[in-house]
């Protein structure tokens, strides 16, 4: 079974969304809620977050925390990859609300294999890795930062796999992106949804 770890910023999440604050907030509780869901059945998983929302949910679910160090996502992940054991590690974002437990396996695959496992969204950044070990991951993220990781991989020796994966592709970052995904995102996103049909 894979190790996940899932980073999460709290009230600072989906501020490119245009909506109301509560709105931002409860859509982003509830894709964590879905996220966390599908990587709990798949394997330990890692919740980095100092949100106490998000951190009752994790208790919920039954993810480990770990306490956010700031300085951003990279450093977050980082701070999670010190708590895992030697092997392959997934690492997705908290925005991907379609994703189920085999989208997780199916990552994890290519780090079993020895590669880096990689998902780029549609603006270049990163949706979600899969590491073959700790080690190879470096705090790359923003934009364009598929590249970057792609880079660092290769010039350490790893093969890296684009990996097409549409729950790990559809991230949301607009209104837009809900209408598009629909009915495939998760229970309690499309609860949150639900709450706030005026948006």
């Amino acid at each position: 079974m894979p190790q996940v770890v899932v980073p999460f910023r709290g009230e600072l999440a989906k501020q490119r969304l245009e909506a109301s604050d509560e709105f931002r907030s409860k859509l982003a509780l509830a894709m964590l809620g879905d996220v966390l869901t599908a990587c709990v059945a798949a394997g330990r998983t890692f919740l980095v977050t100092e949100d106490a929302e998000a951190r009752a949910l994790a208790d919920e679910l039954g993810a480990e925390l770990v306490d956010d160090p700031g300085g951003g996502q990279g450093a977050a992940v980082a701070a999670a990859l010190e708590r895992v054991e030697n092997g392959p590690v997934v690492v997705l974002n908290a925005d991907l609300p379609c994703v189920v437990p085999h989208d997780v396996r199916t990552l994890a695959g290519a780090a079993e294999l020895g590669a880096l496992g990689l998902v780029e969204a549609d603006d270049g950044t990163t949706n979600a890795l899969a590491l073959p070990r700790a080690a190879v991951f470096a705090p790359l993220y923003g934009a364009c930062s598929a590249d970057r990781f792609r880079e660092h991989a290769e010039s350490q020796g790893v093969t890296v796999v684009a990996a097409a994966i549409p729950n790990l592709s559809d991230d949301v970052d607009k209104l837009d992106d809900l209408a598009r995904i629909g009915l495939r995102a998760g229970p309690r996103t499309q609860a949150a949804i639900g709450r706030f049909p005026a948006l």
